[in-house]
């Protein structure tokens, strides 16, 4: 690109982003990481009401069955966030494609 040429628009900044002018790091993401995220979404979402035990332990249900709950150190909103980000984690590393480096080594 020439030092006169305008700058190519950029996902980052708004811009229309063509797959076919993508560079690497502006491609889309890939319909298999979109749809982990998707189920991660859709398999994890609170249910029922906040039920308060007599000691105070606040808690509700996750559609997959786990129960939340807040503790001695931890909001029950803290435990939720926890759930939900755990879960996405989970989704993506499956999804993930193969040689992507990674944070965490996958255990499969």
């Amino acid at each position: 690109m020439s030092d006169d040429a305008p700058p190519r628009p950029s996902a980052r900044d708004g811009g229309e982003v063509h797959r076919e002018t993508a560079t690497p790091a502006e491609e889309p993401v890939s319909a298999a990481l979109r749809d982990a995220k998707a189920r991660a979404r859709s398999t994890h979402y609170t249910v029922g009401t906040l039920r308060a035990d007599p000691d105070g332990t606040l808690w509700l249900e996750c559609s997959c069955g786990t129960v939340l709950r807040n503790g001695p150190t931890w909001t029950i909103d803290e435990h939720v966030r926890l759930h939900r980000a755990e879960a996405k984690y989970l989704e993506l590393s499956t999804a993930a494609p193969a040689g992507i480096p990674r944070l965490i080594e996958p255990r499969y």
